[in-house]
């Protein structure tokens, strides 16, 4: 496939263009600043700005499917808004480049941690995590409103790490994956593997799941 890709030199973003260009697809990389990214087989680098849903329907356009792996960062100021100013023109350019195979992934913090009760509303969330994670789940609410769009919406593990790649995960839908100790961690190399496995090989469309060990 040709992939889009928004993020590409993100904690998740750089390890979805891996495992995209070893498995032989073609990667259209968005970027701000192209320089970040080295030149490799299957690689077309295009510069945009993802709050710019023109740049980022001229930067798709082609594509047989789009990625969204954005995150503007944790420390940026009034990340929500950051977040849904670029998630809402992600949506609208990908809609206007005319193409419906569309990935987006977003936080755990929208998983359940019991019946009606969603982890990021929960006491014990981390304070600096949580303007992040109230934007990627009002994402997730908006996502669930585009009938254009044949979307996806993938939560990590509850624990995210960078780590090996075992080619191996389970999968949930709304609630997270448990083992022993309680919710499961995933490598950031095998939530590329869910990634692009379900870009093959879909199985969630216009669904949530969330994958871990």
């Amino acid at each position: 496939m040709k992939v889009a890709l928004i993020g590409p030199t993100g904690f998740v973003g750089s390890e979805v263009l891996k495992e995209l260009l070893a498995r032989g697809h073609e990667v259209i990389a968005l970027a701000r600043d192209p320089s970040k990214l080295q030149a490799r087989p299957g690689l077309t680098v295009r510069q945009a700005d993802v709050k710019s849903a023109e740049q980022v329907a001229t930067a798709v356009g082609g594509a047989d499917a789009v990625v969204s792996a954005y995150n503007p960062g944790w420390s940026v100021p009034n990340l929500y808004d950051e977040f849904l100013a670029g998630t809402r023109a992600t949506f609208d350019g990908v809609k206007r480049a005319g193409v419906k195979r569309f990935l987006m992934v977003g936080g755990a913090g929208s998983l359940y941690a019991a019946p009606g009760v969603q982890i990021v509303d929960t006491p014990e969330f981390p304070e600096q995590w949580k303007a992040g994670a109230l934007a990627a789940r009002e994402a997730l609410n908006l996502i669930r409103h585009e009938s254009a769009l044949d979307w996806t919406f993938l939560s990590p593990a509850v624990h995210l790490e960078p780590g090996e790649r075992r080619g191996s995960y389970r999968v949930s839908l709304d609630t997270p994956v448990m083992d022993a100790n309680g919710p499961a961690h995933v490598s950031t190399a095998d939530l590329a593997v869910a990634i692009v496995d379900e870009l093959e090989r879909p199985q969630h469309i216009r669904r949530r799941f969330t994958v871990g060990y």
